[in-house]
């Protein structure tokens, strides 16, 4: 059975389904995981980068401004939060990934492990 996000995503937001799309059709995706590294250990999503939120105020300036970034924690709080943070800096093609990597997961790719 998969989960299917129920609502439409906000401006700020992206649900899984849309960006397997963008990842399928090789779209320029910088993923940015905000977790912590015990949590990247048990999954991650390909070609992503680890950022652990509170690290992020120091780590900004690797991230380029003008790639379209999709942020993603377990759940989707985390990284809500690094999104609003990344906005307030200037960065306007920053997305939220909706239900985080469970949901993903959970809608697009089973083979990623659920904690």
């Amino acid at each position: 059975m998969f989960f299917r996000i129920s609502r439409k995503p906000r401006e700020n937001e992206i649900t899984p389904q849309q960006l397997a799309e963008l990842l399928k059709n090789g779209t320029s995706v910088q993923l940015i995981d905000v977790r912590n590294p015990h949590e990247w250990n048990i999954c991650r999503l390909p070609g992503a980068k680890l950022i652990p939120l509170p690290m992020l105020p120091q780590r900004v300036g690797e991230l380029d401004k003008e790639v379209f970034t999709v942020v993603y924690c377990h759940h989707g709080n985390r990284s809500a939060r690094a999104v609003a943070y990344l906005r307030s800096l200037g960065f306007k093609n920053v997305k939220n990934l909706v239900g985080g990597i469970n949901a993903y997961s959970r809608s697009v790719d089973p083979s990623i492990p659920r904690y």
